[in-house]
């Protein structure tokens, strides 16, 4: 059993006299590469299937997803700062039964796969529009940029991996937000699309694929470790209260900015897609906007695609190489672990399988690793001899576990739908 922190926190030594505060701005960061996991491609073909299919219906879930993502992004991070540890790390010194341990691996690591598919494949479908490239190709591309955005963090550290990611996300959301500005949603539309409803169990398999996208494993789990590795050393004065501070604003930052982009996809498809033929598939959503909108629009959605598949790839190999160092005590070079979890994406590729089809299943797994990551952190994150006088709130474990509860049921609710054969 791990020491309780002391619910004050301890003097620090004094600071040099030329060591200054770090400013508020180059503390943010973390909140911003986790965030991209809630823009992969796979948030692309969720969103803009359930646009397409059912309009406005699904806004509401595109919305309560992202203020749950925004209290469980912030438990994730704080847990690092304060610990000084992952999420990974902390359950695999809690969980002792070894068989134990390996089997919550390898429901994670199930998840890990299932996000670096999707992440793949969307990289190679955005090569495939942009310049007509074949799939594996495509992906072959996509997985080796990767590895070389790896490689930077690797050798240069957390704040240059950061800076990439971020290029990245400001091309995301200029490539997927442009088609709202030039063809605006009905507003009456987007306001009734707040109110909760479905539509039989196709469009609660899409919200179960929504929330997979949206309230993703692989992310609680980098969170934590992003947390840890940047303020492993901290400057002269900042002490862990700021740092929370400092961290609220970042998630509040990158949450805004998710949920904005991933609104937009879902607003741009109910508003130029709805009943056109066609566009159940990232291809035919490219030809449609093209032919409705221009082909501008059309090709910065290409691109979003592609820096979406770039950014989250990275992110997703650097969760599933500390989903095993925490969980097995297992390290393996993070460039070898890229390369191998690129196969499973390039055999799918190879098969011919439906790429839109296989990034919407791949959420719909994602949505089942939920409860297995979001229950244990908000669980520990409520302990006062783990996070001393940084423990949850009451009512800040309340709303962790009605989050969970709700995404629990919902994946109950799609599994019986399944099993059943309702529409």
């Amino acid at each position: 059993m791990p020491k309780p922190l002391a619910d004050v926190e301890p003097a620090q030594p004094a600071a040099p006299k030329r060591a200054t505060r770090p400013r508020l701005i180059w503390l943010l960061g973390p909140a911003l590469v986790a965030g991209v996991a809630y823009l992969d491609p796979g948030n692309v073909a969720s969103n803009m299937t359930a646009g397409a299919q059912y309009g406005y219906l699904l806004v509401w879930v595109v919305v309560v997803g992202n203020v749950m993502a925004w209290l469980i992004q912030y438990l994730s991070a704080k847990l690092g700062i304060v610990t000084g540890k992952s999420l990974p790390e902390v359950l695999g010194e809690r969980i002792k039964n070894r068989p134990a341990r390996i089997a919550y691996w390898v429901q994670a690591e199930l998840v890990a796969m299932a996000t670096d598919l999707a992440e793949i494949i969307g990289g190679a479908v955005a090569l495939y529009l942009l310049f007509d490239l074949p799939l594996l190709l495509g992906g072959i591309i996509t997985g080796t940029v990767s590895m070389v955005m790896l490689a930077v963090q690797s050798r240069r550290g957390p704040r240059a991996f950061e800076g990439i990611i971020v290029s990245l996300l400001v091309i995301i959301a200029i490539g997927f937000s442009a088609g709202v500005f030039i063809s605006p949603p009905d507003a009456g539309g987007v306001v009734a699309g707040l109110v909760p409803r479905f539509d039989g169990a196709g469009s609660v398999l899409l919200a179960a694929s929504i929330l997979g996208a949206t309230i993703m494993p692989h992310a609680i789990y980098a969170h934590s470790a992003l947390t840890r590795d940047r303020f492993a050393v901290r400057a002269a004065g900042l002490t862990t209260a700021r740092l929370l501070r400092v961290t609220r604003w970042d998630v509040s930052i990158a949450m805004l900015i998710a949920g904005s982009v991933n609104l937009a996809i879902l607003l741009l498809a109910a508003t130029n897609l709805a009943g056109v033929p066609g566009t159940d598939s990232l291809e035919g959503a490219h030809a449609a906007l093209e032919a409705s909108i221009g082909p501008v629009v059309a090709t910065l959605f290409a691109v979003g695609l592609l820096a979406s598949g770039l950014a989250s790839t990275s992110v997703g190999a650097y969760a599933g190489a500390e989903i095993m160092q925490g969980l097995l005590r297992v390290r393996i070079p993070l460039l070898l672990r890229r390369l191998i979890s690129l196969i499973p994406a390039l055999l799918l590729l190879a098969s011919g399988f439906d790429p839109t089809l296989a990034l919407v299943l791949s959420q719909v797994v994602l949505s089942f690793g939920i409860p297995f990551a979001l229950i244990p952190l908000v669980f520990i994150t409520a302990k006062r001899p783990i996070l001393g006088g940084f423990a949850n709130r009451w009512f800040t474990t309340i709303g962790g576990a009605v989050a969970s509860v709700l995404l629990v049921g919902l994946n109950a609710l799609l599994l019986f739908l399944l099993l059943t054969g309702a529409e």
